[in-house]
């Protein structure tokens, strides 16, 4: 019994320091999120956030995957494109979570990384999801038929990439209004 109790005390400490976590990298960015920041204002040794973590690394792939988890808690339900602009609207207002999703997601190109396979698992899952909602928009005359619903789907997910880095430089750049420029593209004429 006391078992499980301890385990549900992990898991709330787990979420405790993930909710700390997304605050800080979303303030100060990755390059200035250190273990013992994090560490200090959840009320922790580093080595005592390690334990629940394991690496620097791991924490902040949890990082984003709390982040994920979050955004599609907030989806209101709404189709696939409006939900897509609603997460790339409110990454603008968390630019310290862009730079640690562009940094983590060029170091997962390491087979041997440990965001690695977050972001195999994630793209999979999202291309899924997008694939479908292509599939759908195609089949209501929402987006031409002519085009191929991968290509769509890899189209909007590097589209979305490239403005990220590109509004890491220029934070004029308006991802969503650029978004929305492509889909309003992919509509039949």
């Amino acid at each position: 019994m006391a078992r499980r109790g301890a385990y549900a005390k992990g898991v709330a400490k787990r979420e405790e320091i993930l909710e700390v976590a997304l605050g800080i990298v979303a303030e100060v960015g990755y390059g200035k999120a250190s273990v013992r920041a994090i560490a200090d204002a959840a009320e922790l040794s580093p080595a005592g956030l390690l334990h629940y973590f394991g690496s620097k690394e791991e924490l902040f792939v949890a990082v984003l995957a709390a982040r994920d988890a979050r955004d599609s808690r907030e989806n209101d339900g709404s189709d696939f494109a409006h939900a897509f602009l609603a997460v790339i609207r409110h990454n603008a207002s968390v630019p310290g979570l862009v730079r640690l999703y562009a940094r983590l997601a060029a170091d997962a190109g390491d087979p041997q990384h440990p965001a690695n396979g977050f972001f195999r698992e994630r793209t999979a899952r999202l291309e899924g999801i997008a694939r479908l909602a292509v599939v759908q928009a195609q089949e209501a005359g929402d987006i031409r038929p002519d085009v191929s619903p991968e290509w769509v789907m890899r189209v909007l997910h590097a589209t979305a990439d490239g403005l990220q880095t590109a509004w890491m430089l220029d934070h004029s750049i308006d991802m969503a209004a650029d978004l929305e420029e492509l889909l309003r593209i992919l509509r039949p004429a």
